[in-house]
């Protein structure tokens, strides 16, 4: 059997203010697994998800327990190690991580700058290379090319939601990390991009995906996993989700 994509073992998260936003976390994903993480905003879903990509050191978070992506505590990482890492996950943040007066053609392509050598990455400043791949990923979510060589500020919100998604695509990491990468959506477009994200032919067949649609975990993912309060509330395969469950994790 394949190694774990994901394992973390008895994990806490301890932010500076002395907030706990992970308690005693347990939990394991192998390759190929598509896993929407569901629950009270505020429970400890994107904590989970900077955890797996390691943000939450650059917060100033403190981690007890033993986390491992691909074999690797991504927080221990260093140099090549850390970035050659980098490269096989990919994130999708809420606050979408473009910078706004650069051309969506840049911010598309940022997701191949850790592939890419630093020489490369500086011309690319300057005259954007892989033009055409640019273009079928932006297309690929529902935009059209003339859009590349417009500013990220000039976008609207959903615009900027599904650049986010286009540059993860040009990036083809192992393992994709989304943290409601639909919110700004209407179902329809919803619905085309969470089939991108976790259709199994991508190039990360394995994905963690925080959503706040109950229908859309059932659709599209392989197993959900209910997150309250810092703690796992319930892990069980998609087709077994039940309104029990749901009420479990969202009930106050």
């Amino acid at each position: 059997m394949d190694a774990p994509a994901v394992r973390l073992s008895g994990v806490g998260v301890t932010y500076p203010n002395g907030a706990t936003a992970l308690i005693g976390v347990d939990l394991t994903i192998r390759p190929g697994e598509r896993v929407a993480l569901v629950g009270p905003s505020g429970g400890g879903k994107s904590t989970l998800l900077n955890l797996l990509s390691g943000r939450v050191l650059l917060d100033g978070a403190r981690v007890t327990g033993a986390v491992e992506v691909f074999g690797a505590d991504p927080g221990a990482l260093r140099g090549r190690r850390r970035r050659r890492h980098a490269v096989r996950v990919g994130t999708i943040r809420q606050d979408l991580d473009l910078v706004g007066p650069l051309r969506v053609v840049h911010n598309v392509n940022a997701g191949r700058l850790g592939a890419w050598p630093t020489w490369r990455a500086v011309a690319s400043l300057v005259r954007p290379g892989e033009r055409d791949e640019a273009i079928r990923a932006i297309e690929a979510v529902g935009l059209e090319a003339e859009l590349l060589d417009v500013t990220a500020d000039e976008l609207s919100g959903g615009q900027r939601q599904r650049v986010a998604v286009a540059r993860v695509i040009r990036q083809a990491p192992d393992l994709l990390l989304a943290d409601e990468p639909v919110a700004s959506l209407d179902p329809g477009l919803g619905e085309l991009v969470l089939e991108l994200l976790v259709d199994p032919r991508s190039p990360w067949s394995t994905s963690v995906v925080s959503l706040h649609q109950p229908e859309f975990a059932r659709r599209f993912a392989t197993r959900v996993v209910g997150v309250r309060a810092g703690s796992i509330a319930f892990d069980v395969a998609a087709d077994l989700l039940t309104d029990r469950h749901l009420a479990d994790v969202y009930e106050r």
